[in-house]
């Protein structure tokens, strides 16, 4: 199976949904997308067997693949999105503050920018407490977690997403649901998953602030540029709220889950856990 179908735990978040054992999830036949963008859904520095199948989490993902001639791609929806009913929200806990993501690196690029005049803007725009989650990469830093503590920001990682089958980390999106559970706003300098991710369970978005950028970026499908052409109305310091879920369940494929029975038939899975 390719290492990044166990990315963020999704394999195993599959598996417990199938009501397989989500603790050594079955192989995956194809390639799962596991973030997301604006073109076919998968990683642009990974390399794809042909004819394999691409397992995308939207029909909007899934028609750009194929006009992109990505002719084996299925929309099968995200896995936070099958989370989301596995874990409904009966907290009575009144949600509070701000959620917010800063762009961020990768193991093969820094992310390059002003983190204090990001600072300044959050502290001038968020009225209640605040919450900074900073990738694995950024939060090893401890000069710039530090930064965010002196602006009186609560500093958090949500956990390793996992690498070449190894430092898996199968409890990530559960943290970070938790996490967005307990706050009212989800914002980041970047229209991301992580964004998508807490409209859909719930907060308020927000986009705003200098999107920073990768070192050595390539603007692949447009970049930047296209998705605020192409999304303007989820990039700001208020947006609509239902605007945006309704975004949320289309790029998330939260309108078009499977069933257990159409999963399991779709990733080539056993029908129940006494046939592995």
């Amino acid at each position: 199976m390719h290492h990044a179908n166990h990315y963020y735990g999704h394999s195993r978040i599959l598996a417990r949904y199938c009501g397989l054992d989500d603790g050594d999830s079955p192989r995956i036949h194809g390639y799962l997308q596991h973030g997301w963008n604006i073109g076919d859904g998968m990683a642009p520095d990974h390399d794809f067997v042909p004819g394999v199948p691409l397992l995308v989490w939207s029909e909007r993902t899934r028609r750009r693949a194929w006009s992109l001639g990505r002719h084996t791609a299925y929309a099968l929806g995200a896995p936070w999105a099958y989370l989301l009913t596995m874990m409904p929200d009966d907290t009575t806990e009144l949600r509070r503050g701000t959620i917010w993501y800063p762009f961020h690196g990768w193991e093969g690029q820094d992310v390059l920018g002003d983190h204090s005049r990001l600072i300044a803007q959050i502290q001038l725009t968020e009225p209640g407490p605040v919450t900074i989650c900073l990738y694995w990469q950024e939060y090893q830093s401890r000069r710039l977690r530090h930064r965010y503590e002196q602006a009186g920001f609560r500093v958090i990682c949500h956990g390793y997403r996992g690498d070449r089958w190894g430092n898996q980390d199968p409890e990530f999106l559960y943290r970070q649901l938790r996490e967005q559970r307990r706050h009212l706003r989800v914002a980041s300098n970047r229209l991301s998953t992580a964004v998508f991710y807490g409209t859909l369970a719930g907060c308020e978005p927000a986009v705003y602030g200098d999107p920073m950028q990768l070192e050595r970026e390539n603007p692949v499908y447009g970049g930047q540029a296209r998705i605020r052409r192409e999304w303007p109305d989820l990039h700001g310091e208020q947006i609509d709220v239902a605007v945006a879920r309704a975004a949320a369940v289309a790029e998330l494929g939260a309108d078009r889950l499977l069933d257990p029975a159409e999963m399991r038939w779709l990733l080539r899975w056993p029908t129940e856990k006494a046939d592995r």
